[in-house]
């Protein structure tokens, strides 16, 4: 089985940001990026699943300028098998990256896609959902632990919820945040 993970080019989580004068955003310009802390997680828990012997192929993919190769990079160290970068040059929001994904689920075929629960950008906390929408496939969100049935075709995520923890399982292939 193929993972799929999808991450995001960031300011630094211990970089003091800045507004940029003009007050359109936060200023990028001379300022340290790394990978998102979340979408850091996703890729350790697909690179976890792949150690245990219940994938075979770790595929990290990135979307934005042409800087967000040394994200894919640092995935790449870390341990996938593979990066993609999808080049864009305007401004990126959830839908559209829901999209691309995707298109890029339907010609790579992976069995899981795991992405990480939010950006610390935007924080939005939607692609995810919205990509799982747009597949129809089930969707596990708010994961804490994922195992997977590779016999029976299906995950066992625990998510975080208000109360404490819940147990989903899913049919794969299936999103997982």
């Amino acid at each position: 089985m193929k993972i799929m993970v999808a991450i995001k080019r960031v300011v630094d989580y211990a970089v003091k940001i800045r507004v940029k004068p003009d007050k359109t955003g936060v200023e990028t310009q001379n300022v340290k990026m790394s990978m998102n802390p979340f979408c850091e997680i996703a890729l350790e828990e697909a690179l976890r699943i792949k150690e245990s012997g219940l994938a075979s192929e770790v595929v990290a993919v990135s979307m934005g300028t042409a800087q967000c190769v040394d994200t894919l990079r640092t995935g790449l160290a870390m341990g996938a098998d593979r990066g993609i970068h999808v080049e864009a040059t305007g401004a990126l929001y959830p839908l559209s990256v829901a999209k691309l994904l995707k298109a890029l689920v339907e010609v790579e075929k992976p069995g899981l896609l795991i992405l990480g629960k939010q950006a610390i950008d935007d924080d939005c906390n939607q692609t995810g959902q919205m990509v799982a929408g747009l597949l129809g496939w089930p969707q596990g969100t708010f994961a804490s632990k994922v195992v997977l049935d590779k016999e029976n075709q299906v995950a066992t995520v625990d998510r975080e919820v208000d109360g404490g923890l819940e147990t989903l399982s899913l049919d794969l292939p299936a999103v997982i945040t």
